[in-house]
């Protein structure tokens, strides 16, 4: 039996003989109606039409436009790519022009031309979906470029994009989360979307004590101190042309942020000992596990710093708040440690069902760890829950959906379970399936439907 085709259209008229003459006209079409703005928007809602006509004048207040508008705002609200074709009276070119300005996408005076309302109706399912491939097209593009990056969490994947986007500017981004989220990681690919010329060069202000940390950053002149043989650049210096890095600027000593915050502004730098100014050309990043507006309350951090450094402020999400990524990434760091010891190795469902239930306090820094030692402490070619170290869980049980809108909970439940499928499979389209009991072109059909990204990134 053939699933039945999705509506292209949706008609909205109160008049059932020119909604069924509209219908008819359409016929090549796949369709659904409604007579009045609280159908519609349920029509609306369960089909997601790409495309529709809709009259101005709806009951209850058919002599007025006020529920045209109204429907017109709230089609565009729940989806700002639908076309929307008004169809109007003769002496009402008026209104007519009002909903294109408001974004509808045509207007069509009644008696309407049948092919011409065809021809309309065609484009507009053209451009639809012409713009919503570009759309899809942007997205995997603005992934490709944040190279190093392994995800498929939707939040992770919009701050791919955002990398994507602040990538050739020279604006100072600053990269909030847990520790062992990838901080760094994400740094790295912001300088190579950035294709700036000069080096990737970071600096971790927790590491190195607070009497080295300047001459560190800023370099020194020969003889500037006991011990200064020779003249050395700092690391500022260094990224001259390329990108600079200050891991956990929270901890960057109070007697330093002036002067950093001088170089912010200046775009210079003097080193130890010097009595001239060195220009240097360079992006800042900086990354730390701390609330710096705590700091700034405590006096430990000065606010002025923080508005030069958080020009971009990206807020990377845990491990366990990333949908289907633990098990994705275990795949990925077996597969590069089996590799070292020349062996082929691969997870047990009980040790995948372990990876996805655990909360991983030590984000992704933790896994890494643990798939480690898994793959040394393994005795054979399969890891399970006890070389991981975790504790066995049951499979997980479906919970409740809490929205009522049903299309969105039923698309957000597919996709949480896509997602889980395709990171247990490690890709595998064919695995996948058989995880999710559907055929390979229905999981295909799904994919391209909720844009899911399949490969890794």
């Amino acid at each position: 039996m053939s699933t039945p085709k999705s509506p292209q259209l949706l008609i909205v008229e109160d008049d059932l003989a020119l909604q069924k003459q509209i219908k008819w006209s359409l016929d090549r079409f796949e369709s659904v109606t409604a007579a009045d703005r609280e159908s519609a928007l349920v029509q609306f809602r369960r089909c997601t039409p790409p495309v529709v006509t809709m009259d101005l004048g709806l009951p209850p207040d058919k002599d007025s436009v006020s529920e045209g508008f109204a429907l017109l705002e709230k089609l565009l609200d729940l989806d700002p790519g639908v076309k929307v074709i008004v169809l109007t009276g003769q002496n009402d070119r008026t209104n007519a022009l009002r909903a294109v300005e408001l974004g509808a996408y045509d207007f069509l005076a009644k008696p309407f031309d049948v092919e011409l309302l065809n021809l309309t109706v065609e484009r507009a399912l053209r451009l639809h979906e012409l713009q919503s491939e570009n759309q899809r097209l942007r997205e995997l593009r603005g992934t490709e470029l944040t190279q190093g990056v392994t995800t498929r969490d939707p939040e992770m994947l919009k701050i791919c994009r955002m990398v994507e986007k602040v990538a050739p500017s020279n604006a100072s981004v600053m990269l909030l989360g847990e520790s062992g989220t990838g901080k760094e990681v994400l740094a790295q690919a912001l300088h190579q979307a950035s294709r700036r010329s000069g080096k990737f060069v970071a600096i971790n202000c927790a590491a190195i004590p607070e009497n080295l940390l300047e001459s560190e950053l800023f370099g020194y002149e020969k003889g500037a101190f006991t011990g200064a043989v020779k003249t050395t650049p700092g690391r500022i210096e260094t990224a001259h042309g390329g990108t600079l890095m200050f891991d956990e600027i929270g901890d960057l000593p109070h007697s330093l942020q002036a002067k950093l915050l001088r170089f912010l502004q200046e775009r210079t730098i003097e080193r130890i000992g010097a009595r001239s100014s060195i220009p240097v050309d360079v992006r800042v990043v900086c990354a730390t596990h701390q609330d710096l507006k705590a700091l700034i309350g405590e006096q430990r951090f000065r606010e002025d710093l923080y508005y030069r450094l958080a020009e971009i402020v990206v807020n990377i999400p845990p491990l366990r708040s990333r949908a289907g990524d633990a098990a994705l990434l275990a795949h990925a760091f077996l597969k590069r440690f089996s590799q070292e010891q020349r062996s082929t190795m691969r997870f047990t469902e009980d040790a995948l069902r372990a990876i996805e239930a655990h909360a991983w306090p030590g984000n992704v820094r933790e896994l890494v760890s643990v798939i480690k030692r898994a793959t040394i402490m393994a005795e054979g070619d399969r890891i399970t829950c006890e070389d991981l170290g975790l504790p066995d869980v049951a499979p997980p049980s479906d919970a409740g959906d809490t929205s009522l809108d049903l299309r969105v909970a039923r698309e957000t439940a597919e996709r949480e379970t896509i997602l889980a499928a395709l990171a247990r499979a490690n890709g595998n389209i064919q695995k996948a399936s058989e995880l999710l009991g559907v055929s390979r072109p229905t999981l295909y059909d799904l994919i391209n439907r909720l844009n899911i990204r399949v490969e890794k990134i």
